[in-house]
């Protein structure tokens, strides 16, 4: 089979190779999937880097989430496990994790359904209790994990502020439905979010940048609002000012989403099923922005890492498309 595979770290396009190897031999407890669409997310680049929390030996497969076929021709989505990732015709994954893919997605939305909508709706409702009637601010708001935030929020019942880089983001943030969208490059995000919300500031903060934006997210938070920690796609990770949190009384909340499909599985399903029927309501709808085949994939990796890409890029399988 066709995959592509790191044999040392470094940027995405440098030492992303496409090789053919053999399939990858399920171990106990695990399938094997025809992956028919991968979704990128930046741990692929991360995990290219050497910079991600799993280090997996070298060589190894980046792609760590699919929508796959397994022999008995079911669609499902999977997070692949390293290091057989889901950037190859042939990725295996745990069997007891695997989810059956939504009816109404394709390969590409189903593929995109699952890391950055779970980190969103465990990080809306099950650590922020983000409540109809508040507002919500997103963070990179046309990216892929702000994306299903958004989406999520309206859903919610929230109103949602988008912040975003670039006049074309936000026009892919209006698209999704943001009630204000505030560009950064263009404008003072610490003042429109005040102007927007009348000087109370935002309920609830979704922040997967960190660095500067974290920062603007201390400002901005309003009394008892509640700041979700996501990620660093800055590559900055802040020291958040605890006498800050303590006087302007609001609250730091970390979100690991992995941890839970190990700490507490029941809970990972309980989220795909209320996400399946947001799908099957067309309440929420994976922004796939682009579509590549498996050969275009380490130039679609470079991309997401160098954060120029809105919504998801999916890795679409020849036969599957």
């Amino acid at each position: 089979m066709q995959a592509w595979q790191v044999h040392e770290n470094g940027e995405p396009s440098e030492v992303m190779r496409l090789a053919d190897v053999a399939p990858p031999t399920p171990g106990d407890g695990q399938v094997l999937l025809r992956v028919r669409a991968a979704n990128i997310n930046f741990p692929d680049a991360l995990l290219c880097r050497g910079q991600y929390q799993v280090r997996p030996p070298l060589p190894f497969t980046p792609g760590v989430e699919i929508c796959g076929e397994t022999e008995d021709g079911r669609r499902v989505i999977a997070n692949p496990a390293l290091p057989y990732g889901g950037f190859a015709e042939y990725a295996v994954a745990d069997a007891a994790a695997t989810l059956p893919a939504p009816d109404a997605l394709d390969d590409a939305e189903a593929a995109a359904l699952h890391i950055g909508y779970q980190t969103g709706w465990f990080g809306l409702h099950r650590r922020a209790r983000l409540e109809a009637g508040e507002t919500l601010l997103v963070h990179a708001a046309a990216g892929g994990v702000g994306s299903a935030a958004v989406q999520l929020g309206k859903a919610a019942g929230a109103t949602v502020v988008g912040v975003v880089g670039g006049a074309e983001k936000a026009a892919v943030a209006r698209e999704l439905g943001c009630d204000v969208v505030i560009d950064r490059r263009a404008t003072d995000v610490v003042a429109a979010v005040k102007e927007a919300t009348g000087g109370r500031g935002a309920d609830v903060i979704y922040d997967p940048v960190g660095g500067e934006a974290y920062a603007q997210s201390a400002k901005t938070v309003a009394f008892e609002g509640r700041i979700v920690v996501v990620g660093f796609a800055s590559g900055s990770i802040p020291s958040p000012a605890l006498n800050h949190a303590l006087v302007k009384n609001y609250s730091i909340l970390g979100l690991h989403w992995g941890l839970y499909n190990t700490k507490n599985p029941k809970l990972v399903q309980h989220c795909h099923e209320q996400l399946t029927e947001l799908a099957a309501r067309g309440t929420i709808k994976p922004l796939v922005s682009e579509r590549v085949p498996l050969s275009g994939a380490a130039d679609a990796v470079q991309r997401v890492a160098d954060g120029v890409t809105t919504g998801r890029i999916a890795v679409v399988m020849e036969e599957a498309a």
